[in-house]
């Protein structure tokens, strides 16, 4: 039985009840609190929510306490209930995965629906009675100790209320079990804490918890949805106007910033460094636009905000929490192109200074600063941008073989030409780890292997080059690639772009790839490919492959 039904049953408060129940409860709470025992409720009062194990716990502590509580309560506290099944015959079975309080309340309320709402409405209404308000006041202490004794006062209340309501209900088969009284408990205690406040002192004493165990560095990533152009870093809510017009990326804000992108509606990928001294060397090389600025910070624990989606939970309350003056220096890349942008933001404590434009390169910050937008030159990988947004942008190697029949591309790989399989198939079925899928596209053949690398493996391209060239580009989740490149039989070069020195012997093929630039790997190892081989991998040809679904499994090393 769900809450929305009992929330429709509309249970309302029995007349009279309240006033002779208050000294009732107010003289069982230490009792039932003492029976709690020590952090067993202290999720509950820090978080308002209680899982399943934890009811089962507290089921094992209060269940012989409960059968010896005294209650002398007064009658009528469910005459507002439904008539429910008060006589007659019935039977029940249990067949769930749920524990003993939980299969109990279930039960309870296909008996008698609204019964756990009755309890929530009273036990809130008896909290707020000055003599039971200050029995739940925690007395003074840190914020596990004030927490627990919120949620386990509060917990008390609920079964005080729930034991008083089962007793004089008496629904038939559970009875007032302790369970069924836990069960109830449990339900009504997180309608009861989601209106009560947390306990005076608390949000000080967690603010102190929270900053004892923050440690810098400390590093956090994830996607931020960008509307109407923006996202923020700010410790309050998304800051309403944003002027860019001075440095065409960044607006400080109270107590934060707000980033002017170049996409809306959509994602981008946000870094986020916070620092315990002011970062080395600005990396130019890496970003279209960087710029740095200083902000206040009243509180502190700013997060990464969207104006319209929640933020991935890594950037949220990041910045040190206490209050300060704070530099952050911003790194932009890719607000010019329609698919891939990112951004990097990196925070310290610093003295405000006046803000510093590092790098300006990208055309949307010249058109944001009245400036003219400056000419555009093409990346010479830019064409393999669409494999981001492919099947390969996980993981995969591809090959591509001059010289060569699609039947020898495939045998040189290890795979048997007269045994091709379906292709969806051995995507699909893990017990074929390797297979690779070709294409024969005018005077070569183009190998894939999605989420494989036997294409980078020397003794392969090495047979695959016998007649001509063949070149490989890998790359998987880890971001590890490798480059490899062979010509009649042997093999000129295999390494991984930017990590490793570039062979003299190839460097023609790498003029201009800016490979010490880790952005873009893939690509950049495509249009080596492409220029040793002298044929390209396009798109079309990549639908045609996976329209072609035709492979072969590689069952030689």
């Amino acid at each position: 039985m769900n809450s929305q039904r009992r929330r429709r049953a509309a249970i309302t408060l029995p007349e009279g009840v309240l006033e002779p129940l208050v000294p009732v409860v107010a003289e069982a709470l230490p009792t039932v609190i003492a029976l709690i025992p020590p952090g067993a409720a202290t999720e509950l009062g820090r978080r308002r929510t209680i899982d399943q194990l934890a009811s089962e716990r507290l089921l094992g502590a209060l269940e012989l306490g409960l059968e010896r509580l005294p209650l002398s309560a007064p009658p009528g506290l469910t005459a507002t209930l439904p008539e429910g099944f008060r006589s007659g015959n019935f039977a029940y079975a249990v067949g769930s995965h749920e524990g003993a309080a939980a299969s109990a309340v279930r039960i309870l309320e296909q008996l008698w629906p609204g019964t756990t709402q009755l309890i929530s409405l009273l036990a809130r209404e008896i909290a707020t009675n000055p003599t039971v308000s200050a029995l739940l006041a925690p007395e003074a202490g840190g914020e596990e100790q004030l927490a627990d004794r919120h949620g386990a006062g509060h917990l008390a209340l609920t079964v005080i209320v729930a034991t008083a309501v089962l007793r004089e209900l008496d629904p038939p088969i559970v009875g007032a079990k302790p369970a069924v009284i836990v069960g109830a408990s449990v339900e009504a205690v997180v309608d009861v804490l989601a209106v009560v406040p947390q306990p005076e002192g608390y949000a000080e004493a967690l603010l102190e918890t929270r900053r004892a165990k923050y440690l810098l560095p400390r590093s956090a990533a994830g996607s931020v949805w960008t509307g109407e152009h923006r996202f923020a870093l700010s410790e309050n809510d998304f800051p309403a106007h944003s002027d860019f017009s001075a440095n065409g990326l960044v607006d400080v804000a109270e107590g934060g910033i707000t980033i002017r992108t170049g996409l809306t509606d959509s994602t981008v990928a946000v870094r986020l460094h916070v620092l315990a001294d002011a970062p080395g060397e600005v990396d130019v090389a890496h970003w279209d636009e960087i710029v740095e600025v200083s902000w206040t910070a009243a509180r502190g624990f700013a997060s990464v905000l969207s104006t319209v989606r929640p933020t991935h939970d890594g950037l949220r309350e990041q910045t040190p929490p206490w209050p300060g003056d704070y530099r952050v220096r911003v790194h932009a890349r890719g607000r010019d192109e329609a698919d891939d942008e990112e951004y990097e933001l990196v925070v310290w404590s610093a003295p405000a200074a006046p803000p510093i434009v590092h790098k300006r390169t990208d055309r949307l910050g010249h058109r944001l600063r009245g400036e003219p937008a400056p000419m555009v030159v093409p990346k010479p990988w830019q064409h393999y941008h669409w494999v981001r947004t492919s099947s390969l942008q996980v993981a995969a190697t591809v090959t591509i073989v001059t010289g060569s029949t699609a039947d020898e591309v495939v045998a040189a790989f290890g795979a048997n030409p007269a045994e091709p399989l379906p292709l969806g198939d051995l995507a699909s079925d893990h017990t074929h780890p390797q297979w690779v899928a070709v294409l024969p596209a005018e005077d070569a053949v183009i190998a894939i292997e999605i989420n494989g690398y036997r294409g980078s493996d020397g003794k392969v391209l090495r047979a695959l080059s016998r007649k001509g060239r063949a070149g490989s580009m890998f790359w998987n989740v880890n971001a590890l690639t490798r480059l490899s490149l062979a010509a009649h039989g042997t093999l000129l070069a295999s390494f991984e772009p930017g990590l490793q020195g570039t062979p003299e012997e190839i460097a023609e093929y790498l003029a201009g790839l800016e490979l010490e630039d880790y952005h873009d790997h893939e690509a950049k190892g495509l249009t080596a490919v492409e220029r040793f081989t002298g044929h390209r991998l396009t798109r079309d040809q990549l639908w045609q492959l996976e329209e072609f679904d035709v492979g072969y499994e590689i069952t030689r090393g």
